[in-house]
């Protein structure tokens, strides 16, 4: 081998568990091809058939990235495999012949872009069978491959959800009980379809890649245009459309401006704030994706909106749910600590559809000294509207975020519009958003250009 392969603990887990179907999603540089085709090649070893299969988007692509690369087929196996991509004997498609303590085996490498070869190899029956990148897959090579084989396993970045590859195979596996939730709850509420025993989705992301330096991290991170499909796919690991974000106009360059910037331009009076107000969006659920979020905004002087700050959680996550009296307390907190650094928000905006959070809030009120008005939002102003105002003045460079609010560029980069909906955007990646809107709803009049009625 050219070089060692480092495992996670996570990876140590994955090549310990026994499944049937095996699902690999997650972010590009993840190690989800190095380290799956080793379980993949221990699996046929262990199998009692001869015949494999192994598959990708064509021939070319299968030697690039799993038979020749460094920590390849190749070269991890060394000389118990002998690749024949012209074939060899009586084996005329390209395979691998590999030596095992249970007999030589043959892997069959077969393009999915090349039905009419597909078709002629799958006549019988295979031990195990690999599929890369899934979701580009011709589906029906994939309906017909997995019926044939006795193990699959399969890799895949996030893509579009509505692919059949989801709802027909990827969305009826489950994570392991003790990784339920080590991956976006978002992402983790799409595997809604019925469980079928066996079969095991996992995700990894850069940090489950313990051979990955900070630097190359970085370069990859930084080499990837935030805000496009690439970015929330292969980055941020999520699934979505190849078209849609809700606020493509959202630029890192353009939008986002350092917290210790601004301070020093309020300090040197180059920034006025006059109005800051504050939302919160709340869910309780320990199982569901909703997250409790809290924002807390400027406007200044020259009209803009000014994302100074947040704090989000999510039930599901905390080894002790929070309560709507928790949450009441919380905000209280949040309210006065970013009332010591910026300005008292006296007025402040809650869901309203949360009546409990409301009622314990004004307990807390009349219980402790208390300068902040807690008030329903305002949700006549349709959502539609909501996301043109923000594109408006993301547009005018009306609407700014501090460097330190990660949930809310997160979201600005990955808020999409759902699937055969015009005007409804997908209920996830909203968190920060809904609670942004929340408090700036009542204020609009006074951020942006000033002609907008």
């Amino acid at each position: 081998m050219s070089e060692e392969i480092i495992l996670s603990d996570k990876y140590k887990v994955f090549l310990r568990t026994d499944a049937a179907v095996e699902f690999l999603e997650g972010t590009t540089f993840a190690g989800k091809t190095t380290v799956g085709v080793i379980k993949y090649m221990l699996k046929v070893a262990d199998s009692p058939k001869k015949l494999h299969v192994l598959s990708g988007l064509d021939t070319g692509t299968i030697e690039k990235n799993i038979i020749n690369k460094d920590c390849g087929i190749l070269d991890v196996f060394g000389d118990l495999v002998e690749y024949n991509p012209s074939g060899k004997g009586e084996h005329r498609l390209p395979h691998i012949a590999y030596s095992t303590p249970n007999g030589t085996k043959i892997i069959y490498i077969l393009g999915y872009d090349n039905q009419s070869r597909w078709k002629k190899a799958l006549g019988g029956q295979y031990g195990c069978l690999y599929i890369d990148e899934i979701n580009i897959a011709d589906m029906e090579y994939v309906r017909e491959a997995a019926m044939r084989c006795d193990y699959l396993m399969a890799t895949l970045n996030p893509d579009t959800p509505s692919l059949p590859i989801y709802s027909e195979y990827i969305n009826h596996a489950r994570p392991l009980p003790e990784y339920d939730h080590d991956a976006p709850n978002e992402l983790r509420n799409m595997l809604n379809e019925d469980e079928k025993a066996g079969w095991v989705w996992w995700y990894f992301s850069f940090d489950h890649n313990a051979a990955l330096t900070d630097k190359k991290r970085a370069q990859i991170i930084e080499n990837v245009p935030p805000g496009t499909k690439l970015h929330k796919n292969k980055i941020l690991g999520l699934r979505g459309r190849a078209t849609g974000l809700v606020f493509p106009n959202f630029s890192r360059s353009k939008h986002i401006i350092r917290r210790d910037e601004l301070r020093q331009k309020v300090k040197d009076g180059k920034m006025k704030f006059v109005s800051f107000t504050a939302g919160l969006d709340t869910a309780y659920s320990t199982k569901s994706p909703d997250t409790i979020a809290m924002s807390f905004i400027g406007i200044t002087a020259e009209r803009q909106v000014i994302y100074l700050d947040e704090k989000v959680y999510n039930n599901a996550g905390l080894e002790t749910p929070v309560a709507p009296s928790d949450t009441a307390v919380n905000f209280v907190e949040f309210l006065n600590r970013n009332g010591r650094e910026w300005g008292i928000a006296r007025n402040v905006f809650v869901d309203s559809a949360d009546q409990a959070t409301l009622t314990e809030l004004n307990k807390y009120k009349r219980n402790h000294p208390c300068v902040y008005s807690f008030n329903d939002s305002y949700k006549k102003v349709a959502i539609i509207d909501r996301i043109n105002f923000m594109l408006g003045w993301l547009h005018s460079g009306h609407y700014l975020v501090c460097d330190t609010c990660g949930e809310h560029i997160k979201e600005l980069e990955a808020y999409s519009w759902k699937e055969g909906k015009d005007n409804e955007p997908e209920d996830a990646n909203d968190h920060t958003v809904n609670s942004s809107q929340y408090a700036w709803i009542p204020y609009r009049k006074q951020i942006g250009k000033g002609d907008r009625k």
